[in-house]
């Protein structure tokens, strides 16, 4: 129990605090309102000492208006009635200077329940009053500033994405009116494709997730129409780091697609005007090369001077590679040349390489090939992939003329999303080839060129600019990538990414079959080709090698003959037929009467419709054009003994 000793001991210990306070003013008041205490804290608000003050009333604080509307009778009837009155308004200094305030006043009671008088406790809260006037007017400026806005469309979505706020921009662009659209899940703009897979999820969950989520796509209009929209949603949060929403802002890019659409047509003409003029310069000179020989052919014939035809006959089947070499790198770098692809083993390839390479770089150049341990499979064709390496090597010597290091390394790679998203491939497993030199490096320019078909840096006549080209082609068509790593200064890397191959048992044997010559036993071939002159020297040439022969000119012709009960072993035929029926459609129609009919496809370049997902069907094969006569009885007699 505490006597009287103890309790004035208390009291003189809860005065002494206080009057120690200074950041609040507390003071006692009697029952009328008199002042009758007053701390450090009233005197730094108010400005009187307590001299002064102590004996006055307390609304001498109160502004005239509050005390016209009898406030301070109001505030002390209201304490001694409900136990508090609190309140927030302007009060008035000793100098006549106001400051915002907060009060609290409590009635203070004997034992027995009589008012003894107010405890009051008032603080000043100018500062925050005023910096909550400056962000309600900050916020109230970027509202309007917000709102607009019509080149964007800024709204807000709830954590649910709901709309909650709507702008002039999104009105613009989306067609809603924010009384139509406020509460609405902003899926609705999404077309019907991207709702299927669930985009406006996957972009909320990004958006948590990693702090932002950035696309480019279609969205749809209140009227049905869609726009091309560049869109990024950025997550909200409160001072506890919890979700409370997303901001989210589009803008409508289809105008600025078009326009980039416009430029790339306008690119690819000037890139297919370059296309044409390179290849019309190139065959002419063949053209010239092969006319020019068989005239003179001609002459010596007549002449009689047999002696000399050897020359040019070898002169005319070396403007035939020249030109073999030249369209087989354009169909590479369209993606429409005959690959074989094999599941290879690229360590391995390189092994065997390895001597070729070297001889090809020269001594002044330091060669290290750095295999990959444990690399996977890929499923390439590897005569193409030899091509392309030789190619980069070329290239990287030629970057090279005082010498230098050369380094040809393999690795595995896997590629997240956003990793293959920069690379411009799908999601998953590659091995890379990247080949590094320590030249003197590209330009940004030149990096941006490198794979158009006739461009290169090297001086006329000395490069066609199709290597490079011809890889990014070939890469591409087998499902891969070809990028460029280079600074001025600081070499060049060049990396081919082929996908992951999950077959095992690669056949590392290299044996060839022992040349043969070709020897037929009557069996029927049947040619289908639409040039009179392939079909003579096709049907010649078999038949010397001992086949019976049956040509047609189209496809229609073809098949009759074998809806027919004619004999026929193999059907070797055009892939570009006319008449409205190509080679594989002659193929598959022959294969419903003659379900084991072994077809051969000779073609300029395969086709879509012939080659499905880099394979034959089984019995088939196909030979590229222009082709060896030779190569071709002995292909035919593979086949045929197959």
């Amino acid at each position: 129990m505490i006597g009287p000793e103890n309790s004035a001991d208390t009291s003189r210990k809860f005065e002494l605090l206080v009057q120690s306070v200074t950041d609040y003013a507390i003071y006692m008041l009697d029952p009328q309102g008199r002042v009758a205490s007053w701390n450090p804290g009233a005197y730094r608000f108010k400005g009187y000492e307590a001299d002064e003050i102590i004996g006055e009333h307390f609304s001498r604080f109160y502004t005239p208006e509050e005390r016209a509307l009898e406030i301070p009778r109001i505030a002390l009837e209201t304490a001694e009635r409900e136990g508090r009155f609190e309140a927030e308004g302007w009060r008035v200094r000793k100098d006549g200077s106001l400051f915002w305030a907060s009060v609290v006043i409590d009635p203070i009671r004997s034992p027995d329940g009589g008012l003894l008088g107010f405890a009051k406790v008032t603080r000043d809260l100018t500062e925050r009053r005023t910096a909550e006037a400056e962000l309600r007017a900050s916020e109230e400026r970027f509202r309007l500033l917000v709102q607009s806005v019509t080149d964007y469309a800024i709204y807000m979505l709830d954590p649910q994405g709901n709309v909650n706020s709507w702008n002039a921009g999104a009105e613009r662009f989306k067609g809603y009116l924010a009384q139509e659209i406020v509460g609405e899940h902003f899926s609705r703009f999404y077309t019907d494709e991207d709702r299927a897979a669930q985009i406006p999820r996957i972009a909320l969950e990004t958006a948590d997730r990693d702090g932002r989520f950035e696309a480019e796509g279609w969205r749809v209009r209140k009227d049905g129409s869609r726009f091309w929209a560049s869109v990024i949603i950025d997550p909200i949060r409160n001072e506890r780091k919890e979700l409370i929403g997303f901001a989210k802002v589009t803008r409508d890019l289809t105008e600025k697609r078009a326009i980039e659409e416009q430029l790339r047509q306008s690119q690819k003409m000037e890139a297919v005007g370059q296309l044409t003029g390179g290849l019309a310069h190139d065959f002419n000179n063949i053209l010239t090369g092969i006319s020019g020989s068989l005239e003179m052919l001609q002459i010596r014939l007549a002449q009689g001077r047999v002696a000399e035809i050897d020359r040019y006959v070898s002169a005319a089947q070396g403007a035939v590679r020249r030109a073999a070499t030249l369209t087989h790198r354009l169909l590479a770098f369209s993606r429409r040349q005959t690959l074989d692809p094999k599941a290879t083993n690229v360590n391995r390839l390189l092994d065997g390489l390895d001597d070729l390479l070297r001889r090809t770089v020269g001594p002044g150049i330091k060669l290290e090939v750095v295999g990959a341990s444990g690399l996977w499979p890929t499923l390439v064709d590897p005569n193409q992939l030899e091509n392309a390496v030789l190619n980069l090597c070329i290239n990287a010597r030629d970057a090279m003329p005082n010498g230098g290091k050369l380094t040809i390394e393999t690795a595995n790679r896997w590629l997240d999303e956003r990793a293959a998203r920069k690379q411009d491939l799908p999601e998953g497993q590659y091995i890379a080839l990247c080949v590094t030199d320590n030249g003197p490096g590209m330009t940004p320019e030149v990096i941006r060129r490198a794979f158009e078909p006739f461009y290169t840096t090297k001086p006329l006549g000395d490069g066609t600019g199709l290597g490079l080209s011809m890889i990014y082609g070939f890469a591409r068509q087998s499902g891969g990538q070809v990028k460029i790593y280079s600074e001025l200064g600081q070499g060049t890397t060049m990396c081919i990414y082929l996908p992951r191959h999950a077959e095992v048992g690669i056949d590392e044997t290299d044996a060839a079959l022992a040349p043969h010559e070709p020897n037929g036993d009557g069996e029927v071939i049947l040619v289908i080709d639409d040039e009179p002159t392939i079909r003579m020297l096709v049907a010649e040439v078999l038949s010397d090698a001992g086949y019976a022969v049956i040509q047609a000119p189209d496809g229609p012709a073809g098949l009759r003959i074998l809806q027919s009960d004619a004999r026929i072993d193999l059907l070797i035929t055009d892939v570009g037929l006319p008449a409205g029926m190509n080679g594989r459609q002659v193929a598959d129609a022959a294969r419903v009467g003659r379900p084991n009919l072994k077809v051969l496809f000779i073609t300029g370049y395969a086709e879509n419709a012939v080659v499905s997902g880099g394979r034959l069907d089984r019995g088939m094969s196909v030979m590229s054009k222009p082709f060896q006569m030779e190569a071709l009885a002995s292909r035919v007699q593979e086949i045929i003994e197959s």
